[in-house]
């Protein structure tokens, strides 16, 4: 796969900076034209990764997020990463509705929209580590044609 383009960003996990790297990543993937329900899941699935991150990878310390995006000809690489305590059972945590701090009222449900927005998503993550997250979406024609 030949790329067209990257970028990378590193950031505090901060709360605010969540809205910044979506806007970040969509600005990027518009390079590719795509429409815009395709920026909207890009923005979705990217906020969910980072929110993890700062909820549950660093829980109440500060570390840096990094997201990497590659462009390709008919779709967009988007790797989140941090370096925060990791998932000890990703299984699990796959799951939808599983939640790791329900006391949060969060609805468990991060990875199942990653997984709705995008085309393909793929977790890794060690303990005392961290976690990435790939994501790929494909755009326009280039999507109608994988599905065929």
């Amino acid at each position: 796969m030949k790329f067209t383009n990257e970028m990378q960003l590193k950031f505090l996990s901060k709360s605010p900076n969540e809205a910044f790297s979506r806007v970040v990543v969509a600005a990027f993937a518009a390079q590719l034209d795509p429409t815009l329900e395709e920026i909207a899941d890009i923005k979705t699935a990217v906020s969910e990764a980072v929110t993890n991150s700062i909820i549950h990878g660093y829980e109440d310390t500060i570390g840096y997020i990094e997201i990497m995006g590659k462009l390709f000809d008919g779709g967009l690489i988007v790797q989140i990463m941090d370096r925060g305590k990791g998932i000890a059972n990703l299984e699990e945590a796959m799951q939808p509705l599983y939640t790791s701090k329900p006391e949060l009222e969060r609805s468990g449900m991060g990875f199942t929209v990653m997984q709705t927005f995008m085309d393909e998503v793929e977790v890794s993550s060690s303990i005392n580590e961290g976690t990435k997250v790939t994501m790929i979406k494909y755009i326009g024609s280039k999507k109608e044609m994988r599905n065929i």
